[in-house]
């Protein structure tokens, strides 16, 4: 933390920061930090839980069917923002959404930690998608409410504050994991818990000081409707329930399901967003938007597979002796955040040196899903070395092109986000970009399902060279896109 010096004709002003940003960017960095340490702490086991067998603490479920529960469970996380975005917009506001998603969070740790077997797992990932899903969207329309548009340190914010994510990103895994191969499952969830619970602890102190704009509901709902979305949400939950009960909703076709209602949803999203009575300006952001969210999508669905495909990958490929000693499967998860932590600095620091020189939004976007779909051509040397024979170093490697790539996207997305958002509509047009993270995500369940160690050939080279030409696509669309965002870059 910092102070800078503004000066004036007659008086000097000394003004607070935190590493050269607002200083209110400190309460949703260590939010997030613990939220993250929970939600990628308990990630980074619970594949292992559901696919090891019984007699290693697991429940012993078939391996696709848990990828594939995987991919579903992380598009129903960001599927999830369309209503906590919802009820921030329409409702309560970003700060009491933000409050009260952390609390279901919690929730569904506990659930994980103590309920045994397919229960804790079904009660816990359900609390978890739903309160993270409430958490993500407002968590970034806070950090947006702390800049205005033109504000050129705004990317650089969203870096920083990024980097606070895979701070708790880095430590969960590492500890949950140490608990897990030392003390059971359970104790690895348990400690996710707790880790959200300091989250909860610490914003409770400090939302106070966050600005008004984040308590404000920027389109409240007219009472008179309140019934009407009540008894929606009851025709949801017994459609819902009456297909799992009947056997049209289960396990097998979950990831295929999620896919068509994102789809659904993010169709239906821009409609109701374009049709709202826009000004000429905005509708032409919201359509700038369409290729970004399309981009974005394909880049996921590829950078998610850490949680299905790579997971298998360290468990079964990868020889993980460091020094005689071998590291659990979950420590994986945590060398793409550590990367981050280091990089995002550095990304940082370059945007804010650029300033207006650096590359436009759709630019970064479509480097960062080619060189995604590069990060998956990089398996290919190293196919057949047989069980347990890929270098520790080889999949640093890999990851680290991932992290370079999820830097040039991410953290812009969630920032184009709310600089291309209508006024009435900001915390909505970050669910939008959620959308295209569920999107990919639930399409990651139905890839994976794919995916054999013994012939991942085919699998790393179609998928890698798709994502390649995806952003050759998007970087030959750069400048009708940026027409279309109005003087926004």
């Amino acid at each position: 933390m910092s102070r800078t010096t503004a000066s004036g004709p007659d008086t000097q002003r000394r003004e607070r920061t935190f590493f050269g940003q607002p200083f209110e960017l400190s309460t949703p960095f260590a939010v997030e930090l613990w939220e993250r340490f929970s939600f990628y702490g308990m990630q980074g086991i619970v594949l292992l839980y559901m696919y090891y067998s019984v007699a290693r603490g697991g429940l012993g479920i078939d391996e696709h069917t848990a990828t594939g529960i995987m991919g579903a469970y992380g598009g129903a996380v960001y599927l999830f923002t369309i209503i906590g975005a919802w009820i921030s917009d329409r409702l309560i506001g970003a700060d009491r959404t933000l409050f009260a998603s952390a609390i279901v969070v919690m929730g569904g740790h506990v659930a994980l930690a103590l309920l045994p077997g397919a229960v804790g797992v079904g009660v816990g990932l359900v609390l978890i998608a739903l309160g993270s899903g409430g958490l993500k969207a407002t968590a970034t329309t806070i950090v947006g409410g702390l800049y205005t548009k033109e504000d050129p340190r705004r990317d650089a914010g969203f870096s920083l504050y990024y980097l606070g994510v895979n701070i708790g990103a880095f430590f969960g895994p590492i500890l949950t994991g140490l608990l897990q191969s030392s003390l059971g499952f359970h104790f690895g969830f348990g400690l996710a818990a707790v880790g959200m619970a300091a989250g909860l602890v610490q914003y409770g102190i400090r939302r106070r000081k966050l600005p008004d704009v984040v308590r404000r509901v920027t389109n409240p709902l007219e009472r008179r409707r309140r019934p009407l979305v009540g008894v929606l949400v009851a025709v949801a939950l017994v459609i819902v329930v009456a297909a799992v009960l009947t056997g049209l909703l289960n396990v097998g076709n979950l990831p295929v399901v999620v896919v068509a209602i994102v789809v659904v949803a993010a169709i239906a999203y821009f409609v109701v967003i374009l049709s709202s009575g826009l000004t000429q300006d905005e509708r032409s952001r919201v359509f700038a938007f369409i290729p970004l969210f399309i981009g974005s999508a394909v880049f996921w669905s590829l950078y998610q597979q850490q949680f299905t495909v790579v997971t298998i990958y360290a468990d079964q490929r990868l020889d993980r002796s460091l020094f005689g000693f071998e590291m659990p499967v979950s420590w994986v998860q945590s060398i793409n955040p550590i990367m981050i932590i280091v990089l995002s600095g550095v990304f940082a620091a370059i945007w804010t040196k650029l300033g207006d020189r650096q590359p436009s939004t759709p630019t970064k976007f479509a480097l960062g899903t080619g060189i995604m779909g590069i990060a998956f051509l990089l398996f290919l040397p190293f196919v057949g070395t047989g069980r347990n024979g890929t270098p520790v170093l080889v999949l640093v490697g890999i990851l680290l092109v991932f992290t370079i790539a999820e830097l040039l996207l991410s953290p812009i997305g969630q920032s184009v986000a709310t600089k291309l958002a209508p006024p009435k509509f900001q915390t909505q047009m970050v669910a939008l970009f959620f959308l295209s993270v569920s999107l990919g995500t639930a399409v990651t369940g139905v890839l994976s399902k794919y995916y054999d160690p013994r012939h991942e050939a085919p699998y790393f080279a179609v998928l890698g060279l798709v994502a390649v030409a995806v952003g050759v696509v998007l970087l030959a669309t750069t400048r009708p896109v940026l027409r279309l965002m109005r003087g926004i870059r």
